[in-house]
């Protein structure tokens, strides 16, 4: 994920083409945030430390961490509590395996974690390069294996290392029946009137949250383009604008989209920023523009008059009522995730929500898989 402020959560393994330069940040709120409970823990034992004094006035510790958890979104303490909830039970179920084992629960973790052929070899790192190049290249500006080999050795290492332990917790879980009664918060997202595809009357919407000009948004593209052909019209994919300060060209290749909307080509456009984001510009998008048939004369008017920056800059405000800090971001029937995530992470999400629904395997009503929608404003 990019964004000026970085935060992560615990998800399951992402491929490697994604993830493997992916640094996992916590960043300054959840930071404190993390730190919250165990403060709390601290107050209710009457240990509630003076931060500051006004004048006789005291500031305590307590005071402090309630006003940081108010100004934490309900998806960021959502995801703290998650993880600490998952670490707690990982370590109830390990502890008692290990026991059971007549082990110690690090050499049961490090038995199971790390068996007998296992370690991963520079054979094993290069036929993943072969195989992924497309991917890894888009991570790494098109360094040359010799280059990456290490790093790409060690990520491959921890992945595997990761989809082993995730594999035991699993087991370790259905086998003691583990009930999780922590649930997600949903958020109402307003996406009607923007750019969407799939079944128009799907029990499953997808609303995203995108920048251009992100790299990582571009990376997470095969992992949506999967997702959309596995699910067809049991999911509705609405797209909507975030583009960050940081880029350049990525409010003019926001605006460029919602011209190309305004001609039912969206989709079209959408598919060609991605392809090159090294044509961005407002000359290369005008150039676009010409290669997919649009009217030259409407999209350079409205690309110039700029009227529909107010549509962009809603999207925005909207994106950062929810907590959106950085692309892409994804609401699943209103449920965050955030960052580039697996085709099995996302997949697990879209499974759970369309159980929810009462309705898994029934298709929804039918649309063309690219809906020309216009954008809100329009």
């Amino acid at each position: 994920m990019e964004s000026n402020r970085s935060h992560g959560a615990r998800p399951r393994p992402r491929p490697l083409a994604q993830a493997w330069l992916a640094a996992c940040a916590i960043g300054l709120g959840c930071a404190l945030m993390a730190a919250a409970p165990a403060a709390a823990a601290n107050a209710s034992r009457g240990a509630d430390p003076v931060l500051a004094t006004i004048d006789g006035h005291r500031i305590t510790q307590s005071e402090v961490d309630a006003r940081v958890i108010d100004e934490i979104s309900s998806n960021q303490r959502y995801e703290l509590r998650k993880r600490a909830l998952d670490s707690m039970i990982d370590k109830y179920l390990i502890d008692h395996a290990a026991k059971k084992a007549h082990m110690t629960s690090a050499a049961y973790l490090d038995a199971q974690i790390h068996p007998k052929g296992s370690t991963v070899t520079a054979a094993d790192a290069r036929k993943y390069y072969d195989a992924h190049k497309a991917g890894l290249d888009a991570q790494t500006g098109h360094k040359p294996y010799e280059q990456i080999q290490a790093p790409l050795i060690s990520a491959l290492q921890r992945h595997y290392d990761q989809q082993r332990r995730d594999a035991l917790m699993d087991k370790l879980r259905a086998d003691n029946h583990v009930k999780m009664a922590l649930e997600a918060p949903r958020e109402q997202v307003a996406s009607a009137g923007h750019p969407w595809s799939g079944g128009k009357d799907a029990p499953v919407t997808i609303v995203e949250f995108s920048d251009f000009q992100c790299p990582f948004c571009r990376a997470a593209e095969p992992t949506l383009t999967a997702i959309r052909t596995k699910y067809g019209d049991r999911i509705k994919f609405v797209y909507m604008d975030f583009p960050l300060g940081m880029h350049a060209h990525a409010l003019d290749a926001a605006v460029a989209g919602r011209c190309a909307a305004e001609q039912n080509k969206f989709w079209q456009f959408h598919d060609a920023m991605f392809a090159d984001q090294g044509k961005l510009d407002p000359a290369s998008l005008q150039q676009t523009a010409a290669k997919l048939g649009l009217d030259a004369k409407k999209f350079d008017s409205c690309f110039k008059q700029r009227k529909v920056v107010a549509g962009v800059r809603a999207d925005q405000a909207e994106g950062e009522r929810l907590g959106v800090t950085g692309t892409p971001t994804f609401f699943i029937n209103g449920r965050q995730m955030v960052g580039v995530e697996s085709q099995a992470s996302m997949a697990a999400m879209i499974d759970e929500e369309l159980a929810r629904a009462g309705g898994g395997e029934k298709t929804a009503s039918t649309a063309p898989s690219a809906h020309p929608a216009k954008t809100a404003e329009q």
